[in-house]
């Protein structure tokens, strides 16, 4: 059992690296996207959910029920940003940029929250500003459409990190399911009611999107996000957050064997910043005892 925490944390990480490319190949519009992945994994969970978790999910308060649905908003809006970054910078530059999640929580936990922010934290984003500036450069070289897609994929990494600071309140006192399923649900009606209001339609689309959506939920979201939350029942949340840096090395990895994309110098260097940055920011929040 002491091994099994890190297995499944290798698990989730590895799972959601494929995101990015599942997303890639179905080249279906973000909102689309989106909608279909939180939809099927609610689908998914739903069963699972009421058979073991009814009694819990009946006795959830107007209160925890609130959180869930901003926390659900937050859920659909980082998926909506982030998936649409995909379509205009590359896979690289958008894996990386919305990983810096963790560079937000610190700065929210500051000024926010009012917490402790240990000095060193600060070192940590600005290490992560840096890198994040080489690649909105290099990107802005290239195409101004890359740098939309940069601040995209920066939104969505905002959106993360105020559903992360919800969750990580919600998940002190909720089960593993009973916090996530109405959660995915409240972000899949999200997504659904933001298709429908911007024209675009859920069906027509080549048989090939609709495999990369059902293996979305299965894999990234009901697998891989699954796994991340299950091993913060017996690893540090600031131990999960740092291992998930190992998801744009795993997507970069993937773009370059599966779609034949390459990284740029520029975002090889960005990336670099980046991943440093937040791994300042982790063992800074480790040794502060801030999570």
């Amino acid at each position: 059992m002491a091994q099994k925490p890190y297995w499944v944390l290798a698990l989730g990480v590895f799972t959601v690296s494929w995101a990015a490319i599942f997303i890639r190949i179905g080249a279906a519009p973000a909102l689309v996207t989106g909608a279909y992945r939180l939809t099927l994994a609610s689908l998914i969970l739903t069963p699972l959910a009421l058979w073991r978790n009814s009694a819990e999910l009946q006795r959830l308060s107007r209160q925890d029920l609130g959180l869930m649905v901003v926390s659900g908003v937050f859920l659909g809006l980082h998926f909506a940003t982030w998936i649409g970054s995909l379509a205009y910078t590359s896979v690289t530059s958008s894996v990386v940029l919305v990983t810096t999640a963790p560079v937000f929580v610190g700065l929210a936990s500051r000024f926010l929250l009012k917490e402790k922010v240990p000095s060193s934290m600060f070192v940590g984003i600005a290490l992560a500003a840096l890198g994040g500036a080489i690649i909105g450069w290099g990107d802005f070289r290239a195409s101004g459409l890359a740098l939309w897609g940069d601040l995209l994929a920066t939104v969505g990494a905002i959106m993360a990190s105020a559903y992360f600071l919800i969750g990580r309140n919600l998940r002190r006192r909720l089960s593993l399911l009973a916090y996530v399923t109405p959660t995915y649900w409240t972000a899949a009606v999200v997504l659904v009611v933001a298709v429908l209001l911007s024209g675009q339609s859920l069906v027509g689309y080549p048989a090939r999107s609709y495999w990369m959506f059902l293996l979305l939920a299965i894999g990234p979201q009901v697998v891989g996000h699954s796994s991340l939350n299950w091993a913060l029942g017996y690893l540090s949340p600031t131990f999960v957050a740092v291992s998930v840096l190992g998801e744009p090395i795993g997507s970069t990895i993937l773009a370059y064997w599966v779609l034949r994309e390459s990284p740029t110098t520029l975002e090889l260097l960005g990336g670099a910043g980046i991943l440093a940055g937040i791994y300042v920011c982790g063992r800074a929040e480790m040794a502060g005892g801030l999570l």
